[in-house]
């Protein structure tokens, strides 16, 4: 890997953490590309506001993505692919984390989390597209451990399932999709399997099913099992049709 590849990563990770939020379930607090206030006082302004973190500007996030998490994760020394789906890690779930799992994967003592010559020479000598699968799944599995899951989860799902896209497609050396093909909305467009929509809607009907069934055996009117079923049909069947009305309507949207 080479110093220029930052960008190309840094390019693709800006795609999913957007301008500025500041989202009341969020730890993180007010957050601009992705840098919470906390590295923002850390690196840039000690007495930093809500405010300021609004005013940050593009070169700032990016000198601080660059020290704090792609040169500490020593990610120009790892193999492509792998080096975008550890500094996403690092950056999402934080670099503690992410070197950990990356020595886990590797077979090394995750006692720590320093990317050292070790890790950097088995990471060299280790299949990258088992090395990728083997981080993206994890930090899935992660993510849906953690409370805030309810809230987020949907969007973190996409993601890592996006990063796992994108660094598989780096492995293999072949052309990578244009994030420049985002939508208005400055989010990436990756194709969803059907399978998995499939999976989507079919678990919101089982949810459904399950809770009618609790409510039959608790007693409960027929039509009030009915009214759950017909209510959980709905849902389901207006949450597929609006995924394919957003996916069509971002395809049409010019770039």
């Amino acid at each position: 890997m080479t110093a220029s590849n930052y960008d190309a990563a840094l390019a693709r990770l800006l795609v999913h953490e957007g301008g500025y939020t500041n989202h009341p379930a969020d730890p993180g607090g007010p957050t601009n590309f992705g840098i919470t206030i906390f590295d923002y006082r850390k690196y840039v302004k000690s007495d930093a506001t809500a405010a300021d973190v609004r005013a940050m500007k593009l070169d700032d996030a990016k000198a601080i993505y660059r020290a704090k998490y792609w040169d500490s994760q020593r990610c120009s020394e790892l193999p492509p692919g792998v080096d975008y789906a550890v500094f996403d890690y690092g950056v999402n779930s934080g670099i503690g984390r992410s070197g950990k799992v990356l020595r886990r994967v590797l077979r090394l003592p995750d006692n720590s989390s320093i990317v050292n010559d070790a890790v950097i020479a088995a990471a060299s000598a280790t299949d990258a597209k088992a090395l990728v699968t083997a981080i993206c799944d994890e930090r899935l599995r992660f993510l849906q451990s953690l409370k805030t899951w309810p809230v987020f989860g949907a969007g973190w799902g996409r993601r890592v399932a996006e990063v796992k896209f994108m660094s598989l497609a780096m492995v293999a050396g072949g052309p990578v999709p244009d994030l420049q093909s985002a939508n208005a909305s400055g989010r990436a467009v990756v194709p969803v399997p059907k399978s998995a929509q499939q999976r989507s809607a079919g678990a919101i009907a089982a949810t459904g099913a399950a809770t009618a069934q609790q409510a039959h055996q608790a007693g409960h009117r027929l039509v009030t099992v009915a009214t759950i079923l017909v209510l959980t049909l709905a849902v389901a069947t207006g949450g597929w049709l609006f995924w394919h009305w957003r996916r069509a309507r971002q395809q049409d949207m010019p770039a």
